[in-house]
């Protein structure tokens, strides 16, 4: 990997992280545009720059994580069983799932397929909608529940985690933000597992590529954070589902050939 590489993943997934069209799954596909190997260190680059993704929602939602205990409660409920299931299966998800496109193409179109199916409920649903804070234990933990389906590369866990909170009744609004907090803990965790097991086993380029990588996913996220919650308060998520049916039929047919 070289340095316009690294400075592109960061990219896409600041920009994908948090939109329901899976970042692993861009990453994975972006990767193969660009023929970067998929070797171990790759695997790790694609999750710690996750981090840097992660830090855009910790400033912009500083103050509610500072005072809100209400808030991360429920958050940390929700973390709880995704943070065992991913500890349980992280060497499986990490040798066969990781940098697998087919799998990656099977379920961004799956995962479309899904979401417009979802969007037809939730639009039939009452209109009666709650804030993080009203979540219960069980509609807490039924969200990490979903979380943990995006182990798979491709599904997404913005995804999982949106439709999750609309399944249990948050607002649009409350959804997304819920999908941003939970992703702290649980990226946080996943970053810190993928560099014990690989024993900081980086050279000084790579620790470079790993920084630039960070302040990437930083900016593009801080700047798409912003704009999802704009958009979703006004909008549903079709559009999304329409951009990964489409996505993974151009990649099908590219790989075809």
């Amino acid at each position: 990997m070289n340095y316009i590489q690294a400075i592109i993943l960061s990219l896409v997934e600041g920009i994908t992280e948090f939109l329901p069209i899976s970042s692993t799954g861009h990453l994975i596909l972006a990767s193969k545009l660009l023929n970067i190997p998929q070797t171990e260190f790759v695997k790790s680059f694609e999750i710690t720059i996750q981090l840097g993704a992660i830090l855009a929602v910790v400033v912009l939602y500083f103050q509610t994580l500072l005072n809100n205990r209400e808030i991360w409660k429920k958050v940390l409920v929700a973390f709880i069983p995704s943070g065992i299931i991913g500890f349980l299966l992280y060497r499986t998800v990490k040798t066969y799932l990781l940098g697998n496109a087919n799998v990656v193409i099977a379920s961004l179109f799956l995962g479309g397929i899904a979401m417009l199916i979802l969007e037809e409920f939730v639009d039939r649903k009452q209109k009666q909608r709650k804030s993080i804070e009203n979540l219960s234990v069980i509609q807490s933990t039924a969200i990490g529940i979903t979380q943990s389906i995006a182990m798979i590369p491709g599904v997404s866990r913005a995804m999982a985690t949106i439709f999750g909170g609309l399944g249990v009744g948050l607002t649009r609004k409350s959804a997304v933000e819920f999908s941003f907090l939970l992703a702290v803990p649980t990226m946080l965790a996943a970053t810190t597992l993928d560099l014990i097991k690989t024993n900081f086993l980086f050279t000084g380029k790579d620790y470079l590529l790993l920084s630039i990588g960070f302040v990437g996913a930083f900016i593009s996220a801080l700047i798409t954070v912003k704009g999802l919650i704009t958009f979703v308060q006004k909008h549903s998520f079709k559009l999304f589902a329409v951009y990964r049916i489409i996505l993974a039929l151009i990649f099908w047919w590219t790989a075809r050939r």
